[in-house]
Order: C-alpha cells, then sequence, then structure tokens
C-alpha cells in the first residue's frame, strides 16, 4: 500500500500540469511508431482467470457473478500446460512480429506478480508469473511484447462502478475511491514497465465503460481517467513504449496509434466503429472464432483463406492485424487456433515480401482484392477476377507486371487504366499476386 500512494505522489508532482495537447513524441517512439507501421501482423491472447468457466472474458458481467463468488476461480486457475515458448513460438511460426498479452482485463485479475493486489495468478495454486514468462520469451525468440491493460475494473470497490455501464451486479456496495484506483493503476503500470524488460506498447480498454452515453462518441467521460499523467509516466519509464486506446473514439493526444475493434480501419459493421482514420499507425484487432477469451461453446472459426484475405485487407489499408487467441484455461492452445495460424505462417513465407513494410495502396481494398505498396513496387492481391483480363485504373506509369516471376502483358489504356491480359495463367485461389513495378 505504501508503494502504491509514493507512486502516486511522484506521478502528481512529476506530471500535473503537463497537457497531452504538447505531447511531442520522443525519437524513440518515432522509430517505434515506424516499425509498428511496418510489422502488420500481431498476436492477441486473451487468458486469465476469466478462462476457467469457458464462456468468454465478459463472463463475471454476463452472469452478473458477485465478487464473492468469482474469487473462487482463483483457487481453481491452474494452468500445468501452459509453456510460454510453444506460446511465443506459435505467433513466430505464423509470421507475428509482436504479441499483445492480457495482462489485466475487467474482472481486474493480474497475470502477474502484482504487489498491488492479492487477486492474482500468483495466489493461485499455479504461483507463476505468466507475464515475466511470456516477457522473457519473447526476448529470447526477438518477438516484441504488448500489454493490454483494463482501466475499468468489475472486482474492485474502489473502481467507480456507481457510474460505469458495466458490472453493475458484482454486489459491490462500499463507496468508490477515484482516486485510490488511480494510484493502484499507476503503481501496476509502473511495474509492468520496470520489471518486465523492453514493453513495446500498451494496450488500454475499457475507457468507455465511463461515456455518459452511447451516443456521445466524443471523449466525454463521466470521470476523469488521469490519461495526462498516466500517458506522460509511461512515456518517461520507456520513451520507445507505444500508446493505444481501445476507446472507439479519434485518437487522445498522447497516443501513438489507432486500433479498430473486429473492423477494418474507418468501418463501423459492429456498432461501436466508424471512428475517423487519423494519420497514426493504425491496428484491426480480429478473433478467429467469435469469441475472445476461452469459449467451449463456440466453434465458429474463420477458414484460413478468410484469415489471410483479413491480414491482406488490412494492409492494404496500411493497417496490422492483431489476430486473437483464446487459450485453454490449462494453459495449452488449441489446435482449431495452431492449425490456422501455421496456414498463415506457410503463407507468409512466400508473399510476405506484398506484407510486411508496405504501405497501403492508393486504392482502399475493393471487392475483388487489395492494393499493397513499397517503394517502386505496386502489388495487387486479387481474390477473384472477372475472365481472363484484369481492369483497373493506377496514376503510375507501369514498366512490367509479374505474378510468380512470369511477366504479363500489359495495356495502358487512356484515363490511366491498365489492362492485364490473364490468359492461361494459374492463379492462386486465396490470392493472386500480381507485381507491378512502376515508375512515381
Amino acid at each position: 500500500m505504501k508503494l502504491l500512494f509514493t507512486v502516486l505522489c511522484l506521478a502528481s508532482l512529476t506530471y500535473v500540469g503537463r497537457s497531452q495537447t504538447s505531447y511531442q513524441p520522443s525519437a524513440e517512439n518515432l522509430a517505434a511508431r515506424k516499425w509498428f507501421d511496418s510489422a502488420r501482423f500481431g498476436m492477441f491472447i486473451h487468458w486469465g482467470a476469466f478462462s476457467v468457466p469457458g464462456d468468454g472474458e465478459w463472463v463475471m458481467n454476463n452472469r452478473n457473478i458477485t465478487v464473492a463468488e468469482y474469487s473462487r476461480l482463483q483457487t481453481i486457475f491452474n494452468p500445468v500446460r501452459f509453456d510460454a515458448k510453444k506460446w511465443v513460438s506459435a505467433a513466430k511460426r505464423a509470421g507475428m512480429q509482436y504479441i499483445t498479452l492480457i495482462t489485466r482485463h475487467h474482472d481486474g485479475f493480474s497475470d502477474w506478480d502484482t504487489k498491488q493486489s492479492e487477486w492474482k495468478i500468483t495466489n493461485t495454486d499455479w504461483k507463476q508469473d505468466a507475464v515475466k514468462l511470456i516477457a522473457d520469451e519473447c526476448q529470447r525468440q526477438g518477438i516484441k511484447l504488448f500489454v493490454y491493460y483494463s482501466l475499468l475494473d468489475w472486482y474492485r470497490s474502489d473502481y467507480q462502478y456507481e457510474t460505469g455501464r458495466t458490472g453493475r451486479g458484482t454486489g459491490r456496495t462500499a463507496k468508490s475511491d477515484w482516486n485510490h484506483y488511480i494510484a493502484f493503476m499507476k503503481a501496476q503500470l509502473t511495474e509492468l514497465l520496470t520489471q518486465y524488460g523492453p514493453i513495446a506498447g500498451v494496450w488500454f480498454d475499457g475507457y468507455w465503460d465511463q461515456l455518459q452515453n452511447d451516443r456521445d462518441k466524443i471523449n466525454k467521460p463521466a470521470v476523469d481517467w488521469h490519461l495526462v499523467e498516466i500517458y506522460a509516466m509511461i512515456h518517461q519509464l520507456q520513451p520507445q513504449c507505444l500508446i493505444g486506446n481501445n476507446h472507439h473514439l479519434s485518437p487522445i493526444p498522447g497516443e501513438d496509434f489507432q486500433m479498430f475493434e473486429k473492423d477494418l480501419p474507418g468501418g463501423n459493421s459492429t456498432g461501436f466503429g466508424g471512428a475517423s482514420v487519423s494519420s497514426l499507425p493504425l491496428e484491426t484487432c480480429e478473433t478467429i472464432n467469435n469469441s475472445w477469451g476461452f469459449n467451449i461453446t463456440d466453434l465458429q472459426y474463420k477458414s484460413s483463406k478468410e484469415l489471410i484475405r483479413l491480414l491482406v485487407k488490412d494492409a492494404g489499408y496500411g493497417a496490422n492485424l492483431l489476430l486473437n487467441i483464446g487459450p485453454l484455461p490449462n494453459g495449452e492452445i488449441q489446435s482449431a487456433f495452431t492449425d490456422r495460424l501455421d496456414s498463415m505462417g506457410v503463407w507468409l513465407k512466400k508473399n510476405g515480401y506484398s506484407i510486411y513494410g508496405t504501405k497501403g495502396g492508393y486504392m482502399k481494398p475493393q471487392e475483388w482484392g487489395a492494393i499493397t505498396e513499397k517503394g517502386n513496387n505496386v502489388f495487387l492481391h486479387l481474390f477473384k477476377t472477372d475472365g481472363d483480363k484484369f481492369f483497373v485504373k493506377i496514376p503510375y506509369k507501369v514498366k512490367t507486371a509479374k505474378i510468380e516471376g512470369r511477366l504479363l502483358r500489359v495495356q495502358q489504356l487512356d484515363d490511366n487504366y491498365i489492362l492485364i491480359d490473364l490468359k492461361g495463367i494459374p492463379l492462386d485461389p486465396v490470392d493472386a499476386i500480381i507485381q507491378l513495378e512502376v515508375i512515381k
């Protein structure tokens, strides 16, 4: 407890008076943004005490499980088959460049040996620090680590649950203490950023819990999240560390990348998207089935073909794909996940040149496919064609066109259109990639 309030006092002295609007990213941060904007593929891992009931990470809220009853998960959660090497290796085989690991979700359970709470993984019979195991293995295998951290909490009484829109049925009756909760978060974040080596980014979630109503879609929370201080603290502790916040709004000053939940940039198929697309590096987070945390009845898995095309579309928008797995409570990753990830890895070994380090195409993804660009190369990713010819507008002069090293005939037409002859050319049914060398 002494550490918690020491951190609060230091944060107040150090960060009060700084404005988010005056945020100037450091050279290290700008370099990290550049790397992130070229990585294109990462692994999201939803796993913790919430995995035990097998009903997703929102089970505490959805079933209105009280804190007293939910606490029993700590005595049940015992991931004896957890293997950090297997987890990180699965990401590496898939061609992923980074991992975003749940460290604390909305149920408040900490997956590391925090000194700020007894509601943590090292108080289970397993007793091990999952964040440390993953962080150490990421460093060994050259994978960057982002930490997901929930701003809201359904478990703690100091969180201002009275104005929160979720977690109302978890049995809390004590009056909240917002300043105490902010101090708690700062202390936990300080632990993550000082005890686990280099952290590539912090992925916040839950800001939306305190928005005054669903229609605001603007920065009007019912509480002061102290983001000025929290963001400045993170950037001071690890200047290269990128900050993203899944608030479903336009980026707030102090943030370094913008994410879109289960949508391509600018999309709104979920109902909470639709935020304007910023000039910051972009990321889409998506599930392999329909669930984030382990859900024993969710067998609606996307095919490898669908997942590869999603990756390509994201790259066509100049965005990364953060693809989620929800391991079993015993620590195993289901073969339904690893089989698909391995297929994506095989595809990327052959075609990664058209994904990694590219920028979004001159044209947004279309029904027929997507476009990525790198230097003087334009990659046309064809998901489907109409006959033996492909007709597309391009603002550059085309020097050559190839598909898997084979030269194609190209006819330059009026109004910057070209016609590519595909007659007799076998096309990959997942993604036929035409590489154009152009003059820009």
